[in-house]
């Protein structure tokens, strides 16, 4: 019995706490929703917000599945639990087949994706915030370049642009000095005028793709042991949600043996044969 209460209660706390990180991606999620203007970018694919609510919402119906199940007891969600987490599981697994044979369209879609951020920068704070801290991070500026930041509105390097921003580059890509306390949000202006090499000395101008790709080949071991803990920890919690499964029906079988075996006992203190003989003597 000791066994499956560990059993149980493991598979409840980490459900648990996995319903507690996703009921907090939704209320930051609702909370950057709400304070936006109704104009903004509504796609899930460029709207930070909107991802928020999206990923947090399936995770806690799912982790809801487990924490009821497992403390429950009730096999039917624990089998639809344990069924969505093999589900995700494969698919996890497929997606890195899948951008592992191809890379070059993976990258080509990534490339894509990146481009149409920046081309949606300001419309949307959370968008414009999510790029800002990519480029601070990585100290990088655009997708391939520098020079990506024509296509935005705001930055088109073009003479019919009334733009105060024209040819230039957010912020986030400019180049902090040392012991510089006050941020200059215009030092990226018409940078993207200069050639490469003059630019360089004020302002990043390596793409952020680049940059992205060359901290995770060198950051190999660190990705490679995240990705392979939140897969055996998918992997522990379909085990304990199995196993849990599995104790709960032996136990239900034993029950209903017992109760056979309870009922035949009571019909045969009850009846007796038709023919039987009493006789003391024999």
């Amino acid at each position: 019995m000791r066994g499956y209460r560990g059993i149980k209660y493991t598979l409840f706390v980490c459900c648990y706490v996995f319903w507690v990180v996703s009921s907090a991606l939704i209320a930051v999620g609702i909370y950057a929703k709400i304070a936006k203007e109704k104009d903004v970018v509504d796609t899930l694919t460029a709207d930070p917000a909107l991802l928020l609510i999206v990923v947090g919402s399936v995770t806690f119906l799912i982790t809801f599945l487990g924490c009821c199940g497992s403390l429950r007891n009730a096999t039917c969600l624990l089998k639809t639990f344990l069924g969505i987490l093999v589900v995700i599981l494969l698919l996890q697994i497929a997606a890195g087949v899948v951008g592992y044979s191809f890379t070059d369209m993976v990258m080509e879609r990534t490339e894509r994706l990146m481009m149409k951020a920046i081309v949606r920068y300001r419309e949307d704070r959370d968008l414009e915030n999510a790029i800002d801290f990519i480029q601070k991070k990585f100290q990088c500026c655009g997708v391939e370049g520098y020079a990506d930041w024509s296509r935005n509105v705001y930055f088109e390097c073009s003479d019919s642009n009334p733009s105060l921003e024209a040819c230039g580059v957010p912020f986030s890509c400019c180049i902090l000095l040392q012991n510089q306390t006050v941020l200059n949000t215009m030092c990226g202006y018409e940078k993207q005028k200069e050639e490469e090499p003059v630019a360089a000395l004020d302002v990043f101008t390596i793409g952020c793709l680049e940059k992205i790709i060359w901290w995770t080949k060198k950051n190999l071991l660190l990705v490679a042991g995240l990705t392979a803990g939140l897969l055996l920890l998918e992997v522990c919690m379909i085990g304990l949600a199995a196993a849990q499964t599995s104790w709960i029906k032996r136990a239900r079988g034993r029950q209903r043996e017992s109760a056979a075996r309870s009922r035949s006992e009571r019909k045969e203190s009850l009846w007796f044969p038709a023919f039987a003989n009493f006789d003391e003597d024999e």
